[in-house]
């Protein structure tokens, strides 16, 4: 009988524990992911090219446009961050896990491009500074 009170509340609180946030995945427009396939993947590269364009309207040029945009901002802020700390070790450090962080983040958004996904990037990829 103890036994069965002691499961019970382990699966209980095993159902009330928080689960790990996922990446949210939006559903993309086959026709227009189709047409600016093109623009989304290039928005890596330069972030308002998209903006600039005919692809402006669209939804997923828009979204990584986004992407891009905030990777940059992650870009920029951590080697700020870093370069003052670069007179204690820790700036050293953090300068090339923060490179090498922003290098994997790029090449999933481009991936996440090139195959039609509207998949937000890990840690950053839910700021959205462009309007959806």
């Amino acid at each position: 009988m103890e036994e069965q009170n002691i499961q019970q509340e382990q699966s209980q609180t095993e159902q009330q524990a928080p689960q790990p946030a996922q990446a949210t995945v939006m559903q993309a427009d086959p026709a227009d992911v189709e047409k600016n396939k093109t623009m989304a993947i290039l928005s890596y590269f330069i972030f308002f090219l998209p903006l600039i364009t005919d692809a402006k309207d669209s939804p997923f040029a828009k979204f990584h446009a986004n992407q891009s945009l905030v990777l940059l901002l992650f870009i920029i802020v951590g080697n700020v961050v870093a370069g003052m700390l670069s007179f204690v070790l820790i700036g050293f450090l953090l300068m090339p896990i923060l490179g090498l962080a922003a290098l994997v983040f790029w090449i999933m958004g481009i991936m996440n491009a090139a195959n039609g996904k509207m998949k937000e990037l890990p840690l950053i990829g839910g700021i959205h500074l462009l309007d959806k």
